[in-house]
């Protein structure tokens, strides 16, 4: 379950994720916390680049398996704006990251996007748990996923 002394690090996700749509990518922002809530690192989509692999949550799992322990990985934690895509699941898995905890779901995602007439993206979304079942996951959280629906929804109306 998600305490609220967590929401500030899924707040931390929604900035990151409105820092990307300004910078004109699509919004994802995600934050690796230490097992104590210490911050260690955060990052923001950067995909506009034409590196479809650039999602925040495949950079921390590849800046976690660069500067963590094992046993660090695993006591921490990723939240995230959006569930992890299977990419990024999948990096989660390999690199022993613990915990994730997501705003919006991948279900909720496809459902805003087909709704706003976007074309499936080349990769099917799968929940985590699909991907990476033994990874403990949590969301979505209610409370943010509006804002984050209305950034999905501000990039791509941006896009036509």
């Amino acid at each position: 379950m998600v305490k609220d002394s967590e929401l500030r690090h899924l707040r931390r996700c929604v900035e990151l994720a409105r820092e990307a749509l300004e910078s004109g990518d699509e919004p994802f922002g995600s934050v690796l916390a230490a097992a104590d809530g210490t911050v260690l690192a955060e990052d923001r989509n950067r995909v506009a680049s034409g590196d479809r692999t650039r999602h925040p949550e495949f950079e921390l799992a590849r800046w976690a398996a660069a500067r963590m322990s094992p046993a660090e990985r695993a006591a921490a934690t990723v939240y995230t704006s959006g569930e992890h895509c299977p990419m990024c699941a999948a990096a989660h898995a390999w690199v022993g990251l613990g915990r994730i905890v997501y705003v919006a779901s991948s279900e909720q995602l496809t459902s805003w996007l087909a709704a706003l007439g976007v074309p499936a993206p080349p990769v099917r979304a799968l929940p985590v748990r699909e991907v990476a079942p033994e990874v403990v996951v949590e969301g979505p959280v209610p409370e943010l996923a509006d804002e984050v629906r209305e950034l999905h929804h501000r990039f791509h109306a941006a896009r036509g």
